[in-house]
């Protein structure tokens, strides 16, 4: 009971520290976010989300889109890949194996699980069918189970790739399998040690020679020493034949979503930053992932910005550090990222779709929502527009927790929710004429990938 007092004291402690009066928030969105003095407290701002059921109700979509819960039920739904005929994989599952390193540690964890799901973890795939194509799947089946926490999923081929918190796996696939036709072949081992950031991002180059892993740190700011951060705050390129693997950009903390830009082979990440300076520190981001790149992570953030808490501090990575591409907001939590297709209309029909899973380290909420990033000339440009909201009320009352977007070339946008642990479905409330949507890029070649000039 004791403890329990003093984890409420503190929680209101924490509550009570985030921003004053009604100061607006500095614009952290496109290239060049506003970056505020950093600030440091005994606890973060805490504000978690409080968990409550949809109900008869349903996220909002802009005017001529429509949404729909195609399932529900889950073991925490993370991510999605929607397969050549339409069938949609679910990785289902959660991770990590850290034990609190602080006494705040503790505290933040035991008041961060009141904001998410108490689903027990799938640890699988499922795969949901809609044979006749009405927008109701009304076929599921387990694909794979007995998994260890996947959550990146990529199909290159004949092959299902899966990354698992602690290895990355190959399944045979054949268009119309509900099941695996057998257990897994490792590919490759992935870091599992602790496993602050559990989370194995996935994608694969277009020509399918290559996959790219993205894992996160072991910390927030290396407080648990730096021999824990081997091989992590990066994103791995790996031989999908042979398993062999290399760095192929560093310094990023926490690397949550890829997605390979369709007619240019270029290789996008969403990332979430470091925590404990400020509501308003550090922007997480958006970014073209450049071969070599080094992000700053821990010594830097957005390119030469010091965090004197990294040790010791190295001046030399600083100056080496690159600025990311796109701010969406400080503790946004992008979980998902995913290029969008004409089909979903001439707004949406060239750009990004964002999932935000929602803060819990400030006292006005951030995130929470999917957002759209509008492209020109194969690049950013302008605001992120609001797409899918409603998941968390004013009051704090929350619904759903945005994770993995999902683009059905066919002209839909799956969601996967991990509080409600739901898969939804908008669409356009008429359909777009394949003759009338508008096109973009150029078409991909066959051996259009990031390039890279380092053998094995």
């Amino acid at each position: 009971m004791k403890r329990l007092v003093v984890i409420a004291a503190l929680a209101a402690l924490a509550a009570g520290c985030g921003q004053r009066g009604n100061q607006p928030d500095p614009m952290q969105y496109g290239p060049d976010p506003q970056l505020p003095a950093s600030h440091r407290g005994l606890l973060p701002t805490m504000k978690i989300a409080h968990p409550v059921p949809w109900g008869n109700r349903r996220p909002t979509v802009p005017p001529g889109y429509t949404i729909t819960a195609i399932a529900t039920g889950f073991g925490i739904a993370r991510q999605t890949l929607v397969l050549p005929n339409g069938d949609i994989l679910v990785a289902e599952g959660h991770g990590g194996n850290e034990k609190p390193l602080r006494p705040k540690d503790f505290i933040a964890g035991v008041i961060k699980a009141k904001g998410t799901s108490h689903a027990k973890s799938g640890n699988r795939l499922t795969l949901l069918r809609d044979a006749d194509g009405d927008g109701a799947y009304e076929t599921r089946t387990v694909f794979a189970d007995k998994l260890n926490a996947p959550y990146g999923l990529a199909l290159v081929g004949g092959q299902l790739y899966v990354a698992d918190q602690d290895a990355l796996l190959r399944f045979p696939y054949r268009p119309g399998d509900t099941r695996a036709s057998g257990p897994p072949v490792k590919v490759t081992d992935l870091p599992a040690r602790i496993n602050h950031h559990w989370t194995k991002s996935l994608a694969a180059s277009p020509d399918g020679r290559f996959l790219y892993v993205g894992i996160g740190s072991n910390s927030n700011i290396t407080e648990r020493g730096m021999d824990v951060e081997i091989d992590r705050a990066r994103i791995w390129q790996v031989d999908a034949a042979t398993g062999a693997h290399r760095p192929f950009a560093t310094g990023i903390r926490n690397p949550t979503a890829l997605a390979i830009q369709p007619g240019t082979g270029q290789l996008w990440a969403v990332v979430n930053e470091r925590d404990e300076i400020g509501p308003n520190l550090v922007p997480d981001y958006l970014t073209a992932v450049r071969e070599g790149a080094f992000y700053g992570w821990p010594w830097s953030y957005w390119g030469h910005n010091v965090d004197r808490r990294a040790q010791p501090q190295d001046p030399h990575k600083v100056a080496e550090a690159i600025r990311p591409d796109y701010g969406l907001g400080s503790h946004v939590a992008a979980l998902g990222v995913a290029f969008s297709t004409p089909a979903l209309g001439p707004r949406f029909a060239d750009g990004v779709f964002v999932g935000e899973h929602g803060s819990w380290n400030r006292s006005r909420p951030s995130g929470y929502k999917v957002v759209f990033v509008p492209f020109r000339g194969g690049r950013p440009a302008g605001m992120p527009v609001d797409v899918v909201t409603g998941f968390q009320d004013p009051n704090g009352d929350t619904r759903g927790r945005p994770v993995g977007v999902t683009v059905d070339p066919r002209g839909a946008l799956i969601i996967a929710d991990d509080l409600s642990n739901t898969i939804w479905r908008m669409v356009p409330a008429q359909r777009i004429p394949a003759a009338q949507a508008p096109t973009r890029g150029a078409p991909p070649s066959k051996d259009n990938h990031p390039k890279t000039a380092t053998p094995y």
